[in-house]
């Protein structure tokens, strides 16, 4: 995120595009809620469901999923048109604006709408809205980046705060929404095949030294080849070029996309090792299990969505032989001959600090000192970083993107007629390991739904608390039916919370090929009853 949590409320106008922020981001999601009912914010929501969100926007937007740059660059195009662009802030702090201005001259609001079944009228209400607002904010989860054409998309939304110059000022900017209360931490700390702690590309020969010297290895030791993402490490089973598989906190067998793919990767591993809190999907199937500690049961930092380093602490012991991941780390490598020695968190976060840019004026001291500090946060004396790229970004000047649409790898057809798609609920996170074990939180979201048209649904045969069961390419599942106005017509929605319904059985390999995330949100299936005594 480019900006803060807290001031959302400063925002004239909020683009909220991919996220189901309500059930998804509840906490900051009131914080929008606030913006509107408090401070009289207009909201612009882009997302082919009817949402909770939907009640507080101004402007609803029910795009085609997968239709997202269409609808994108005719916003840009109407604005172009009507001269609310900023040409101050292009002509001072931009670079590509005349390629991609050219780009957007053919997306007029009729072109797109043909596309992403948008009026046209709308494009050009929310265009307008957004264009003219002194201050407006861009907010997006995974409706944007699990796309194959997901980098394209976070390109147009940028392409947007850069045309109207909404970067660098309270309650405006480009605001990711991350998933969970530290995947901005784990990606921080290099958890990403092409980096370093702190973004340092790993081809870079002057980040390998330095990180060689700090650890204390030889220069050689680190490659400047990339690594794999989740999904090339399961192909790279069968070709051979994987041969062990180490899993910390994750369950493949229900999050990752066309879990048969991965049950038959991980059957074929030489060696998989599970490290986690309970026994899950994937667990069952590994050859050790190392029982870790939970977030109350160890010390250590969360770095969360505003990218705030937060401190935490044991409350509790950790049950049995269950030990923070730290330790057990530590343990794994000095078995294996490498000579690691800390004595507890602290002095790790104060190793990665010194090599680290963005957490270098950080310590655990000084976090327990001062409360929550967001990077950058370089020196000692630094307070911190509420909003980025003030006067200047990163990179110098912000760069302008020609993206195209471009359609998404799998679409409906006579065989599979429908879009799934895929989400959460608010009462379930991910995989259920945590979440399916609180009596209260089953007790309000109990089985897997199929989310369905009342107009296909009547087609179908269907009535609201039937079975029915869904079919891909890649596999099928039987869920509860439900009967809703919140799934357009032609689309139906599941969640991949319930693994006796792995809704990712349904999804498709195809990703993104740069970011390398795969197309969880257009998927080709086809539903159909579930005779009653019919076994599923």
């Amino acid at each position: 995120m480019t900006n803060s949590i807290a001031d959302i409320v400063e925002g004239e106008v909020l683009l909220v595009i991919g996220s189901n922020t309500t059930e998804a981001h509840p906490v900051l999601a009131l914080q929008m809620k606030r913006a509107v009912r408090r401070h009289g914010a207009r909201l612009i929501l882009a997302d082919p469901r009817r949402i909770e969100l939907a009640e507080f926007a101004h402007l609803h937007l029910r795009q085609r999923p997968g239709s997202d740059v269409a609808l994108l660059n005719a916003m840009a195009h109407v604005i172009l048109a009507e001269g609310l662009e900023d040409r101050t802030f292009i002509a001072e702090r931009t670079e590509g604006f005349e390629a991609f201005e050219d780009a957007v001259r053919d997306w007029t609001p009729e072109r797109a709408a043909a596309i992403c079944q948008v009026p046209a009228e709308e494009i050009v209400a929310a265009a307008r809205l957004y264009g003219s607002a002194k201050a407006a904010a861009i907010f997006w989860a995974m409706g944007i980046t699990q796309h194959t054409t997901g980098t394209d998309n976070v390109r147009a939304l940028a392409n947007l705060a850069l045309l109207t110059g909404n970067v660098g000022r309270p309650g405006t900017g480009l605001n990711p929404l991350r998933g969970q209360n530290n995947v901005q931490g784990a990606c921080d700390m290099g958890g990403l095949p092409n980096v370093f702690p702190g973004y340092q590309k790993v081809a870079d020969e002057a980040a390998r030294r330095k990180f060689a010297q700090g650890w204390d290895v030889p220069y050689e030791r680190l490659s400047p080849t990339p690594g794999l993402t989740v999904t090339e490490m399961m192909d790279g089973v069968f070709d051979g070029t994987v041969r062990a598989i180490f899993i910390m906190g994750e369950n493949p067998m229900l999050s990752d996309p066309n879990p048969n793919h991965v049950e038959q990767a991980l059957r074929r591993v030489e060696f998989l090792a599970v490290q986690d809190i309970f026994m899950n999907e994937t667990g069952r199937m590994a050859d050790v299990v190392l029982p870790g500690a939970s977030f109350a049961e160890k010390s250590g930092t969360f770095t969360n969505t505003e990218r705030r380093v937060q401190l935490i602490r044991p409350a509790l012991e950790p049950p049995g032989r269950a030990r923070p991941d730290w330790e057990i780390l530590t343990d794994l490598a000095r078995r294996m001959g490498a000579d690691w020695a800390y004595d507890d968190a602290a002095q790790i976060f104060e190793e990665m600090a010194a090599l680290t840019p963005q957490y270098a004026g950080m310590s655990h001291a000084r976090i327990e000192r001062e409360g929550g500090l967001q990077w950058p946060c370089p020196t000692p004396d630094h307070p911190g970083t509420p909003v980025l790229h003030v006067g200047k970004f990163a990179r110098g000047k912000g760069l302008f993107s020609v993206v195209d649409y471009k359609p998404p790898a799998e679409e409906p057809d006579e065989a599979y007629p429908f879009i799934l798609s895929t989400g959460r609920v608010l009462f379930h996170w991910h995989g259920g390991t945590l979440s399916r074990r609180s009596p209260g939180l089953e007790s309000l979201a109990p089985m897997a739904e199929v989310e369905i048209h009342p107009q296909d649904a009547a087609e179908l045969e269907l009535r609201d608390g039937d079975r029915a069961r869904v079919t891909s390419r890649r596999g099928q599942v039987v869920a509860t039916v439900r009967v809703t106005l919140r799934s357009p017509p032609g689309t139906v929605f599941m969640t991949f919370h319930y693994a006796e319904a792995a809704a990712n059985l349904l999804t498709s390999e195809h990703i993104d090929p740069v970011a390398k995330i795969p197309e969880y949100k257009v998927s080709a299936v086809r539903v159909e009853p579930v005779a009653e005594g019919v076994p599923a």
